[in-house]
């Protein structure tokens, strides 16, 4: 029954978000909701001007119509979960739904208004740790404790230390997805790599629910890359980067193993480590870079390398970390 449930919130999301494409991308096209390619980037990059974006909208709706059709039909024929649980899917879900609110409000600025930088980084970052303190807030609420699972170690209570840092790795690997969207199908590929894993360790880790949910993200990133995949014809934007951060969070967060997101998520802090170790590098050096240019995977374009390529090796590498993951859960959890 479990599978069942599973393979129909897979084909929901990847359908609903594939055939959204045949209808949202004209629309984005009428309203001009059109992509401002930067001019400090790849100047090849300046052909992908005008792609529409908030393209995330697409992969959220299916998202969205596969748990709210998916998780009430699993709770009514298999069993119910505890209200910690459930805070910690819907909860989730809802965490990943105000990031997504975030994004597009950048994303909305930067189209509409027509102001390139979208929000400010104090703006996002402030509306950011408020997404995470809700959602944190609410898991202790329904009674979540401070400590988390360790493989190998086991359960380790952190005090309330927990909470400033769980809030803190949720915010910094929610801008490192962000960062890993760049080109054609990157963020979409990478995060169909995690979610799979993800689905998997909840399985593992008999958390049906959350592996319904890591399922659907991993097919509505399919779905998406039939519109996505170079050449792109819509990009998800902030809007979609934003969202999709927030639920790899929520999905680690529920299973309480958030240690996993380093493995995981190796790309996304590549991705992240290499604007640090650029913008730190350039102001040492009062102007030399480090990296041809960042985020990494600008730089390998810069060396030659395709955007299927990066794609490609990228996500071998995600999928490298990932099987780094299930092996510490299934043997060390």
């Amino acid at each position: 029954m479990n599978t069942i449930w599973t393979l129909l919130a897979a084909v929901i999301a990847f359908g609903v978000t594939a055939l959204l494409g045949k209808w949202m991308i004209p629309f984005l096209h009428k309203l001009h909701f059109g992509q401002t390619i930067r001019e400090e980037g790849p100047q090849w990059h300046m052909k992908k001007q005008g792609t529409p974006t908030m393209g995330g909208l697409m992969f959220i709706i299916g998202i969205v119509v596969a748990i709210a059709v998916c998780i009430p039909l699993y709770y009514a024929n298999v069993y119910d979960e505890t209200l910690l649980m459930k805070v910690r899917l819907f909860g989730g879900l809802g965490m990943a739904l105000a990031f997504g609110l975030v994004g597009f409000m950048d994303d909305y600025i930067k189209v509409v208004k027509k102001r390139n930088l979208g929000l400010t980084e104090l703006q996002k970052l402030v509306l950011q740790f408020a997404v995470a303190a809700a959602y944190l807030v609410s898991v202790w609420l329904a009674g979540g404790k401070s400590s988390t699972i360790i493989p190998f170690v086991g359960e380790v209570d952190l005090g309330w230390g927990y909470w400033i840092l769980a809030a803190i790795l949720i915010v910094g690997v929610v801008n490192a997805v962000n960062f890993t969207d760049g080109i054609d199908g990157l963020n979409a590929s990478v995060t169909f790599f995690v979610c799979i894993f993800l689905m998997v360790i909840a399985g593992v880790m008999n958390a049906f629910s959350m592996s319904i949910m890591a399922v659907a993200a991993a097919a509505a990133c399919m779905g998406f890359l039939v519109w996505n995949f170079n050449p792109a014809k819509v990009f998800m934007g902030d809007t979609g980067s934003l969202f999709l951060g927030g639920m790899v969070c929520a999905l680690a967060f529920g299973l309480n193993l958030p240690i996993l997101l380093l493995p995981l998520g190796i790309v996304y802090f590549m991705e992240i480590l290499s604007v640090v170790l650029q913008v730190s590098y350039f102001k040492l050096t009062h102007g030399k870079r480090l990296f041809k240019m960042s985020p990494i995977h600008h730089h390998f374009e810069m060396c030659g390398w395709s955007e299927m390529k990066i794609c490609l090796v990228f996500s071998l590498i995600t999928a490298v970390g990932g099987a780094i993951a299930l092996l510490l859960v299934f043997f060390g959890v």
